[in-house]
């Protein structure tokens, strides 16, 4: 086991480095100034579409611009938010919050120009169905000879998409919060009959294809969202007289690094700080990344602008909205000092801390709902990226792979976990960011036209 923690630590390590970081968040202020900032000038017309106002049911596609986003947000609302958060605070104090926050904004403009080329760049799969993604945009958008850049992504995509994460927390959640305080012994065996459970849960919703995972998501993440929101703001007014110290923190403490406890980068602390920030910030709500594109390309509708500008809605929810509450739970308690909890388990205590007695199991009904809505989005994705490699008649095969995988984020450590899926969704990152920034261009043309289309319709 301490062999798999180092050869995977030495490989998230090699594949985050400064390539990487400038190929992100370089590209991402890139498109932010390519587009003129147009796409959070759009917010209040990205919200109509949300709501749809101009769904039409004869557009092409599977699913409605709402179920294409909480099939997005229900696998990046999850262990991004509430134990990629805690592993944030815990290595990297307060400040790490403020460059997750940069990471969503420059985010906001990547997921606009990556959703909105999902739909521009449609391509059919091997039975002949309309499919969006990555893999398809660099196929149609850039041709043929690009394919090694699509194989790429779907190959990475093939492990970035499994569960391991997610169910690694639930599963310690599972076993702090609910089985070690009532007096049940936690070991091996524990941890795999927690597995076979999921295993059982998810099979009955994903081998039911994307219209069963869309639907269902649409139902649960709206209503956990809610109940998590109305959580976090009851820790925060049981301790409001420190909310504003600590509000105040996430600003200075990006810039000092006094918390800072993990490995400096490219010459300093603050240099690691901002790396760490950026890195769960990517995994909070994986601009960037490409997993979004998969779903926002079934969407119906026919004007690539509209998905794109919806798609933006993403991280703004993920990582400005849901993260911050986290994060603010988390040192408003003072949990992040006085325990030496990491992930899932940092903010349980920060729940038990505000609210005794039932504070946590509130926690665990968020965290069991996100992290099983996020066990559906992931498997459809993964599915896709194995019909791109092996042709659409063989896609139901990775769900066999990805439900024996569950079993294995159940009985493995956190560490192993986080290193693997950080090191392929960066290596994810590289066709998607390189397609994307070639294709921009071609985004600032269509959303031009768009806007020209959007006067005529009013006049």
């Amino acid at each position: 086991m301490e062999k798999i923690n180092q050869l995977t630590a030495a490989f998230s390590s090699a594949v985050w480095g400064l390539p990487l970081l400038i190929l992100l968040i370089g590209g991402g202020l890139y498109l932010l100034i390519r587009s003129h900032f147009l796409p959070f000038r759009f917010i209040g017309h990205a919200i109509q579409v949300l709501r749809g106002k101009y769904d039409d049911p004869n557009d092409p596609g599977q699913i409605t611009h709402f179920q294409a986003l909480t099939t997005a947000l229900s696998s990046t609302i999850g262990m991004g938010n509430i134990a990629g958060v805690a592993v944030a605070i815990s290595i990297g104090g307060p400040g790490a919050v403020f460059w997750m926050w940069v990471s969503a904004v420059v985010g906001m403009s990547t997921k606009f120009f990556t959703c909105t080329l999902a739909i521009m760049f449609r391509g059919r799969d091997s039975a002949g169905e309309l499919q969006g993604g990555p893999m398809y945009f660099i196929m149609e958008g850039l041709g043929k000879s690009w394919k090694p850049l699509a194989v790429m992504f779907s190959l990475c995509g093939l492990i970035g998409a499994l569960p391991v994460f997610n169910v690694n927390q639930l599963t310690q959640a599972i076993n702090d919060i609910l089985l070690a305080p009532n007096g049940v012994e936690v070991n091996f065996t524990s941890n795999l009959v927690v597995g076979l459970v999921l295993v059982g849960i998810t099979s009955i919703v994903i081998l039911g294809g994307l219209n069963r995972i869309s639907k269902t998501a649409s139902k649960m993440v709206p209503s956990m969202v809610l109940l998590y929101f109305v959580s976090v703001v009851i820790i925060l007014v049981v301790n409001i007289d420190v909310v504003p110290k600590y509000f105040a923190m996430i600003f200075t403490d990006a810039f000092a690094a006094d918390n800072f406890k993990g490995d400096a980068f490219f010459g300093g602390l603050v240099g690691g700080l901002i790396l760490l920030g950026i890195k769960r910030g990517a995994f909070s709500n994986e601009a960037g990344i490409g997993t979004a594109p998969l779903a926002h390309g079934a969407a119906k509708t026919d004007e690539p602008v509209r998905e794109g500008l919806v798609a933006m809605l993403g991280p703004a929810i993920d990582t400005l909205v849901v993260c911050t509450l986290t994060a603010l739970a988390i040192l408003v308690t003072g949990v992040w000092e006085t325990t030496s909890d990491n992930g899932v388990s940092l903010t349980a205590s920060a729940f038990a801390e505000a609210m005794p007695g039932f504070g946590k199991y509130l926690l665990l009904i968020c965290i069991a709902v996100f992290s099983i809505s996020s066990l559906f989005s992931y498997s459809y994705y993964g599915s896709k990226c194995l019909s791109f490699l092996i042709g659409a008649n063989k896609q139901h095969y990775y769900n066999y792979f990805y439900i024996i995988s569950i079993i294995l984020g159940a009985t493995t450590s956190l560490s192993a976990m986080i290193n693997l899926i950080d090191g392929v969704f960066a290596l994810m990152a590289i066709p998607t960011m390189t397609a994307t920034i070639i294709l921009a261009p071609k985004v600032v043309k269509e959303f031009a036209a768009y806007r020209q289309r959007l006067k005529e319709n009013r006049a």
